[in-house]
């Protein structure tokens, strides 16, 4: 069942790309007027890479709702986990759909993950950071380079990212550490997301795009709040 409400949900994903794309080239044009031609960005621009970086760092989010829900018998979390997998599927689907419709490759050879963000002017995976800013690159470790810029590690490709050694661990645990440990890695994840697509409302010029952006940051700061609470009702918190 679950396997096919992200099938579905990437379906959807595919015509609400198709729509979106139809909503930007539709701005200012008479009903009845012809179509214009759709604006592709070209491959190195923080649109595409976005949309691959995006995209990646949603499917980890989906394997690790997917792995907790296995791990656990808690409603809560298992309700929440399987929110997160849909939501992300769904925004995936839109994003790979997005680099289809411009004919951009999915994988970018030989760029590094991140790149779009400094190449084109951003604030770097750090995002800013105001006093309230729940979404800085806190508790990314030992994942920062020399500039603060974030380096990939032990699988880890993008702030926030889980490690293969904190995959290998939660698939291990049970109960309420998996619990624990799932809000922990997804808090994380979801700082480094809500980084990522801060970036992408800023430089990105695909109006669609910028607008899924700005949706992912509203949406994920309300589920850092709910994972904060759900932490302190295990006792637990988010990880320094």
């Amino acid at each position: 069942m679950a396997g096919s409400a992200v099938a579905l949900a990437l379906l959807l994903a595919g015509v609400a790309t198709v729509a979106s794309a139809r909503d930007d080239t539709a701005d200012g044009r008479q009903p009845g007027a012809a179509p214009a031609a759709v604006r592709v960005p070209g491959p190195d621009s923080a649109d595409a890479g976005f949309a691959r970086d995006m995209a990646v760092h949603h499917q980890q989010a989906v394997e690790m709702s997917f792995i907790v829900r296995d791990r656990t018998q808690d409603e809560e979390v298992r309700r929440f986990a399987y929110d997160i997998a849909n939501t992300q599927a769904n925004q995936r689907g839109m994003l790979l759909g997005w680099l289809d419709l411009w004919e951009l490759p999915k994988v970018a050879a030989g760029q590094e993950p991140m790149a779009w963000m400094t190449t084109h002017g951003g604030h770097g995976a750090h995002g800013d950071h105001g006093a309230d800013d729940m979404d800085g690159m806190d508790g990314m470790g030992d994942a920062g380079g020399p500039d603060g810029a974030f380096t990939a590690h032990d699988d880890a490709l993008m702030p926030g990212m889980a490690t293969r050694t904190e995959l290998d661990r939660l698939r291990k645990a049970s109960g309420k550490q998996a619990e624990i440990l799932f809000l922990q890695l997804m808090t994380d994840h979801h700082r480094g997301g809500v980084a990522m697509a801060r970036g992408c409302a800023e430089l990105c010029t695909v109006k669609a795009e910028k607008r899924l952006a700005q949706g992912m940051v509203e949406a994920q700061r309300s589920e850092l709040d709910a994972m904060a609470k759900m932490l302190a009702a295990r006792g637990a918190k988010s990880r320094p």
